[in-house]
């Protein structure tokens, strides 16, 4: 098999296994990630009505940052979340990390958003 096809198809499993447990309520929406190569996204969506509540990403022009695709302006993408839901007052949320791995970028921004006031 392809290289690309089975690395794939690893991470679409990976994205299924945790978006099994996962689910946004009202109460506790669902903070999710993309991360591509030169910029990352996060938003937060309410599940049950199917909405995205707050959304930022490095690729935004008040976001502050030059280049994206780093640790630095993962984290600061955290910490804009954090006060763009605080706004709305969304205080707890639920960490959806899709199909990355819990290291680096995805870190940084689950760690910027706590530092901004979120609880997962």
């Amino acid at each position: 098999m392809n290289k690309q096809k089975s690395l794939a198809r690893q991470r679409l499993r990976r994205r299924y296994r945790v978006r099994k447990k996962i689910f946004g309520t009202p109460e506790r929406p669902r903070l999710s990630v993309f991360r591509s190569n030169k910029h990352i996204y996060a938003q937060i969506i309410d599940d049950t009505r199917g909405v995205t509540l707050v959304a930022a990403s490095s690729l935004s022009k008040n976001s502050g940052v030059s280049y994206g695709g780093n640790v630095a302006a993962a984290k600061h993408v955290g910490l804009k979340l954090a006060q763009m839901a605080r706004e709305q007052g969304i205080t707890k949320v639920a960490f959806d990390r899709g199909c990355y791995k819990y290291h680096g970028r995805v870190k940084a921004l689950a760690e910027g958003a706590r530092e901004g006031g979120l609880l997962f």
